[in-house]
């Protein structure tokens, strides 16, 4: 298995802030987002290899972590090209670039760069293993307003995932999928078809529609704390929450 973290943002809501340095970089309790992420990563035995995939003007940076971090997985930094927030090849545009350039033959386990959690991925991918079909994570949310600002499923008693539906005026339940997926390795042609169909290739959730047309997709449900840090409000909140534990 491989783990991709996109990092390949340009992070404009969080400027001064990111003007000069990537967002997945940014500390919060004494280490970057980016440790926080590749530490959980970093238990999943499955994996071997940790490919942070960023744009032109990045690279360079997490480069350097790279050289000077010491994790027992390969780590792999990949400019997808990009130097402009208006050219960037977008989160499902970035899955291909990767899956095209290292030939992907393996399962993959796709995050967003900056987004904290409290679940292990050693439980997802061995959710994963048993259903054996492609998985994505989602928990259980009461604020309707949140759901309003998410993409919402619907799920059977199986927890196979109905419908999605990326920020719905009227949700049609209380679970929230944030960007954490595993596709099996047989379903990254599927990526290239939807992107050559058209289709939106920006925020990653929106390939899940797509993709429940053409095979079964199970939910893994979590419990904990999950933060998408997107605005200077809630990078602030992470770091308070995280300087707590």
């Amino acid at each position: 298995m491989k783990a991709i973290v996109l990092a390949a943002g340009y992070a404009t809501r969080l400027y001064p802030l990111t003007k000069n340095q990537p967002k997945p970089l940014l500390e919060v309790a004494g280490k970057t987002i980016l440790d926080h992420i590749v530490e959980k990563l970093d238990k999943v035995e499955s994996i071997d290899e940790v490919i942070i995939v960023t744009n032109e003007k990045f690279t360079t940076h997490f480069q350097d972590w790279a050289n000077g971090a010491s994790y027992t997985k390969k780590l792999t930094v990949l400019n997808d090209g990009t130097t402009t927030n208006d050219n960037r090849l977008g989160a499902i545009g970035d899955i291909q670039f990767v899956s095209e350039t290292l030939q992907l033959d393996d399962d993959v386990m796709i995050l967003a760069g900056d987004n904290l959690f409290d679940f292990e991925l050693t439980d997802f991918a061995q959710y994963f293993e048993e259903k054996e079909t492609d998985c994505i994570t989602s928990y259980h949310e009461e604020n309707e307003a949140q759901l309003k600002r998410a993409a919402v499923v619907e799920l059977d008693e199986n927890q196979e995932v109905l419908s999605f539906v990326e920020k719905p005026d009227n949700p049609q339940s209380n679970y929230c999928v944030p960007a954490f997926y595993l596709y099996k390795k047989e379903t990254l042609p599927l990526i290239k078809d939807y992107l050559e169909a058209g289709n939106n290739p920006d925020a990653p959730g929106h390939f899940v529609p797509y993709l429940i047309q053409h095979k079964p997709v199970h939910a893994y449900l979590f419990e904990g704390k999950r933060y998408d840090i997107g605005t200077l409000e809630s990078y602030e909140q992470a770091k308070l929450e995280f300087s707590k534990k």
